[in-house]
């Protein structure tokens, strides 16, 4: 029997696949880790999911030495606004390279942005026509905004400049109104940023009859930086929050999926608080007017200003009546939309159990007998091999009209 040492197989191997993969190949992958090395170099870990399970089909290692991701980490970020980082589908050029010692891996020696860049509007476009199908995209717009909205829960980091600006804002403005703020920290970009505002959304919850409106700030930053924003699981319970939801993302880019079912949106933290001091001055300048109309009608007692005295009051009475009939709408369609949407789950869970039904009946020994499959048991234990089995033994076997019983002659 012939034989050959290991490094002669692996040294097959690498001449088998440089024959095999003499240039580079572009692969379709998802970038699943992802390291900085000291020297500059980048190894990662690409794999292929399933589209329907997300069960991993291929795994392998890669790497793009110093040299080249110096040049193609700018390139892909300028290109795309995002950083490449975990989680990203990408397509790049790749050669094939195995090592006796290291193994098999791929290094990276260019990389298509136009691809990525397809692969996130298509990510967020099926956020926002999920967010669509379940009818909850304008839920908080229809939240009725405060006459005076002074308590605020701000969701923020608590040493972000961002936060220093609204703060500053709200309390050094020249109309000196009163505001209560209670902040909330959350991790505001990142990995973990999506389940911390979430954390703090559920505290607010909690206690949302102390407050009017949430604030959700941050301050300017890379793209990069602002991925949590674009999530489903954090637009989705903003979406459905009780209170008003005010969103000042500090982006250049277009607007995030938070901002758009927000109830407000506005580009910086100090302009969400230039939004709710312009809202305090609108009310305040409607009671001015009011209470100007009715001290000069005091002061001029004449019929015809009595009669503007009676008009005023008319007209205080509609805009109250307009109110409350506006909030009555708006609480009609909210209710009417969370209806739709508790409906929807209902047949989505129905749909599910019938599945799951029939995926159980597909499996019961009923079913299988009924399709010419037979049920042998000794001793009432199930047989599954001719081992379990000798001879003298009786064995009974069960067909779907009905059973018998037989004796093992030879075993």
């Amino acid at each position: 029997m012939t034989s050959i040492s290991l490094s002669q197989l692996t040294d097959r191997i690498q001449e088998v696949l440089k024959f095999s993969f003499d240039t580079p190949v572009w692969i379709r992958a998802e970038i699943s880790e992802l390291r900085e090395n000291y020297n500059g170099h980048c190894y990662l870990e690409l794999v292929e999911k399933d589209s329907n399970s997300d069960a991993i089909l291929a795994k392998s290692k890669a790497n793009i030495w110093s040299t080249t991701y110096r040049m193609l980490k700018p390139y892909f970020e300028n290109s795309t606004g995002e950083s490449l980082r975990a989680g990203l589908n990408i397509l790049v050029a790749v050669t094939v390279e195995f090592h006796g010692v290291y193994g098999f891996s791929l290094n990276i020696r260019d990389i298509d942005p136009v691809f990525t860049i397809g692969e996130l509007a298509a990510r967020r476009l099926k956020i926002i026509r999920q967010l669509e199908a379940d009818g909850i995209a304008d839920m908080n717009k229809l939240v009725e905004m405060p006459l005076l909205p002074q308590r605020l829960a701000i969701i923020s980091s608590a040493t972000a400049a961002g936060y220093d600006d609204f703060m500053n804002q709200l309390h050094n403005d020249e109309n000196q109104f009163a505001f209560y703020t209670k902040l909330f920290p959350a991790v505001m970009q990142g990995d973990q940023a999506e389940s911390s505002i979430i954390r703090s959304l559920e505290k607010i919850y909690e206690h949302s009859e102390l407050f009017d409106v949430v604030v959700i700030i941050r301050g300017g930053g890379a793209t990069t930086d602002l991925a949590c924003f674009d999530s489903y699981e954090l637009a989705l319970n903003c979406a459905q929050f009780p209170l008003p939801v005010i969103s000042g993302i500090g982006h250049q880019r277009d607007v995030s999926i938070l901002d758009m079912v927000a109830h407000s949106s506005v580009k910086t933290p100090t302009a969400a608080a230039e939004f709710l001091i312009s809202k305090m001055k609108d009310a305040e300048n409607v009671w001015k007017n009011i209470f100007s109309d009715i001290s000069y009608l005091v002061q001029n007692k004449t019929e015809n200003e009595f009669r503007k005295l009676d008009q005023t009051q008319m007209r205080i009475t509609h805009t109250l009546r307009q109110w409350v009939t506006k909030r009555s709408h708006a609480f009609e369609t909210h209710q009417n939309r969370l209806q739709n949407s508790v409906r929807m789950q209902i047949v989505r869970q129905k749909n599910k159990l019938l599945i799951l039904e029939k995926s159980i009946e597909s499996h019961s020994p009923s079913y299988l007998l009924k399709h010419g499959y037979t049920i042998t048991a000794l001793n009432g234990k199930r047989i599954s091999s001719t081992k379990e089995v000798k001879a003298g033994d009786k064995i009974r076997t069960f067909v779907h009209d009905g059973e018998f019983e037989s004796e093992i002659i030879n075993g």
